[in-house]
């Protein structure tokens, strides 16, 4: 009797935790460590529920422990099917958003992992898909200033701004460019790490229209959910939706956050402030961004295109073709269009 008891309480003790890491915003948890790290990782822990399942109805050929076997490939079961439910409501398509038309904008992101992938290479990118905005984590000045020429000379000329904490590591400068056809834009975010000015540990850059007549541009670079960080990246969160709280903003880059993570940052309909997400408005939030190494579907969607209710998603879509390019990021492009 006691052996059955002590089963079926490991049963429902699984099933309690695979149902808070399935979706644990519904207990508040989704910012909390380990629930946020799987929760990012939704691809690879339906594969890991898998797992379990075949190695529990191994388990289930011997006599003595089929019952409970059968009940814990049951649990996996479900929070496999769970998982994928969820990435496939969020979808993997995307549509291309090479052509934008009038009143449009298009928003490249590509954290360059320290500045990996050469100016050349990101020009390149950046004029083949008509990018207005060019946001890119993890990039000093000099390398921006380097792009800008590479695309001005592709008849694409662009103004570029950067946010650096120090000139130690790559990862504490975020470099924007924005195209002249947006008009000026003066930087107003704080060169100092911390609320109220800026991310904390790693910088974003807030620009904003010198008339007033044109979106807030976010360059976003929030830390990593690493758990030394965690409260800096909870932080993070908070200050990124409060610079998407105007009427007409534009947010991208490395949010380091999915979907899940911003549960309980969204005002007026929003995801994150005001700002939805253009993946999740163009069926392709299940597109893992992060790591290169790991096919998409295992990955994270961490990179994100967001806007203001103001901005109709034309388009979205994850490049997956610059994988051996050198960073771990792989870069996203969305085509807004002003409504």
């Amino acid at each position: 009797m006691l052996p059955r008891i002590l089963g079926w309480a490991i049963v429902l003790g699984t099933a309690v935790v695979a149902l808070i890491l399935l979706w644990p915003q519904a207990f508040g948890l989704q910012n909390q460590w380990v629930a946020a790290h799987v929760v990012a990782l939704r691809g690879t822990a339906a594969a890991g529920g898998i797992v379990a399942v075949i190695l529990f109805l191994l388990l289930a050929l011997a006599r003595p422990v089929r019952v409970f076997a059968f009940a814990m490939a049951a649990v996996f079961a479900l929070f496999a099917i769970g998982n994928l439910a969820v990435l496939t409501s969020r979808g993997f398509g995307g549509a291309d958003a090479a052509t934008a038309g009038p009143g449009s904008v298009t928003v490249l992101s590509w954290n360059t992992l320290g500045e990996v992938p050469d100016a050349s290479t990101i020009a390149s990118l950046a004029l083949e898909r008509g990018a207005d905005v060019v946001v890119l984590p993890e990039t000093t000045e000099p390398l921006g200033e380097q792009v800008a020429i590479a695309m001005r000379e592709g008849g694409s000329p662009m103004w570029v701004h950067t946010q650096a904490y120090d000139d130690i590591a790559k990862a504490r400068s975020t470099t924007i460019l924005i195209s002249p056809e947006l008009g000026d834009y003066d930087v107003v975010s704080a060169d100092v790490p911390g609320p109220p000015g800026n991310t904390n540990t790693l910088p974003s850059v807030v620009a904003d229209p010198v008339n007033g007549d044109g979106p807030r541009i976010v360059a976003v670079h929030a830390v990593a959910p690493i758990r030394w960080e965690l409260r800096n990246w909870r932080s993070d969160l908070d200050w990124l939706a409060e610079q998407c709280a105007g009427e007409n903003v534009i947010m991208a880059g490395d949010f380091n956050s999915t979907l899940d993570h911003f549960a309980g940052h969204g005002a007026d309909g929003g995801d994150l402030g005001r700002c939805t997400d253009a993946a999740a408005q163009a069926s392709a939030a299940g597109v893992g961004t992060w790591p290169t190494d790991v096919p998409s579907f295992f990955g994270s969607p961490i990179d994100h295109v967001m806007a203001t209710p103001n901005w109709r998603v034309e388009a979205f879509e994850v490049l997956e073709g610059y994988d051996d390019a050198g960073s771990d990021h792989r870069p996203v492009i969305s085509t807004l269009i002003a409504e």
